[in-house]
């Protein structure tokens, strides 16, 4: 990760809660503890946080409170950003002009608005990141289910069961995942779960894009089984192994090349 990204993020991260120790930091942006205290004194240095024992804490607490953006989705768009995007520009191309696709909220997701710039699409996505990037970069209709703001994780979400979710239909559903196992489509929270199920019964396809380190992996809770999943789009780096267990399942597996 470049020095100036970095400490973009460590910014992004005090001013989500104030204080960050050098462990935590370290451990958040996959770099030494030598690399995090060199930033953390230049930074201090040039007046953009404020250094202390252990860590570092942020200035402008007043930002803080207007912030709308999510510390932890900016760091996941980090992480092998190279090959999801790639992965991403897999999944616009299965869309064509004219076509109702629905988008889940997700870093990989994310990466996809770069490319549906070139088609005129209508999009339903629980993202708000992902609506705002869309209507200023594409002339690409847009819609978003009613519900509450969660910053952390870039996403809209409704505890009730009439957010005008179901009033859209789509071809294609395009979601990330923080697992794919045996087990089927593993998600992080069960809040989650249920607006990804919403979504899930207005489409007729649903495409997972996950990258190799995804894959074979386990979490609390399950989204669905494979069965119910049509595509998975990764990339080079994965196991052969799991990517024939898939294809038994009668999951169409599209692999992009890995390049970082």
């Amino acid at each position: 990760m470049l020095e100036k990204h970095r400490q973009q993020l460590i910014i992004e991260i005090l001013e989500h809660s104030q204080f960050a120790s050098v462990r935590s930091l370290t451990q958040q942006l996959n770099a030494s503890e030598a690399t995090i205290r060199r930033d953390i004194t230049k930074m201090s240095k040039r007046g953009e946080i404020t250094k202390i024992r252990g860590g570092a804490e942020v200035i402008n607490e007043e930002k803080t409170k207007k912030q709308i953006s999510s510390t932890s989705f900016s760091i996941d768009k980090t992480k092998r950003e190279k090959t999801k995007k790639l992965i991403a520009r897999r999944a616009v191309d299965l869309c064509s002009d004219g076509d109702s696709i629905i988008i889940n909220g997700g870093s990989s997701t994310y990466m996809m608005g770069e490319y549906l710039s070139k088609l005129q699409l209508n999009i339903l996505t629980n993202s708000f990141v992902l609506a705002n990037y869309i209507t200023e970069n594409s002339d690409n209709q847009v819609s978003l289910p009613g519900g509450e703001i969660y910053r952390e994780q870039g996403i809209i979400l409704s505890s009730y069961e009439s957010d005008t979710t179901e009033n859209y239909r789509g071809s294609m559903m395009f979601m990330g995942t923080p697992g794919l196992g045996e087990f089927g489509v593993m998600e992080s929270d069960p809040l989650l779960i249920r607006s990804e199920q919403k979504l899930k019964k207005q489409t007729e396809k649903l495409v997972i894009l996950a990258d190799s380190t995804k894959l074979g992996q386990h979490s609390n809770f399950i989204f669905c089984p494979l069965s119910e999943v049509d595509i998975l789009i990764t990339d080079s780096n994965a196991d052969p192994s799991l990517i024939k267990k898939f294809e038994s399942q009668n999951i169409e597996v599209l692999v992009v090349d890995a390049i970082d």
